[in-house]
């Protein structure tokens, strides 16, 4: 798959609001939470330039914070670990981290086998309080101690 990536336009905002996921995972439906921040939004698009999905990356230094999302369309088809290390290795160039980090819901086990692939590990737990969702408990991946 080539994947090119670019910061997102408000069109791409609006087209990440109406994506909707099947349950648990609708938990990462586009209109959820407002988008704060668009800047740290990039744009995910295939060779055709149909929208695929969107990375972010929030700037903590010396470390990076890094989150991203498939189109619902496309999840589930073994995309996972080539689409993770597009948006890793474009995070890297762009904002040279010591680390890389991640936080993913712990229900969502797919995520997380495909980082756990890309050589990422467990460094700490917490809980996130939503609205729509009550607590949730989440993982903290790292690409490094």
């Amino acid at each position: 798959m080539n994947i090119r990536i670019a910061p997102a336009s408000p069109e791409t905002h609006r087209l990440l609001r109406e994506w909707r996921y099947p349950p648990p995972y609708d938990f990462y439906d586009g209109d959820i939470d407002p988008v704060l921040n668009p800047e740290r939004y990039f744009e995910a698009r295939d060779e055709d330039g149909e929208l695929i999905g969107f990375y972010y990356f929030e700037p903590k230094p010396p470390d990076l914070d890094y989150g991203l999302g498939l189109q619902p369309e496309l999840v589930g088809r073994g995309l996972g670990l080539e689409f993770f290390l597009a948006g890793l290795a474009f995070g890297r160039e762009r904002f040279r981290p010591r680390h890389v980090v991640l936080h993913v819901a712990e229900f969502n086990e797919r995520a997380r086998k495909v980082y756990e692939r890309a050589g990422f590990r467990i460094v700490s737990t917490h809980v996130r309080t939503f609205e729509r969702f009550g607590d949730v408990p989440f993982l903290t991946m790292s690409d490094g101690a």
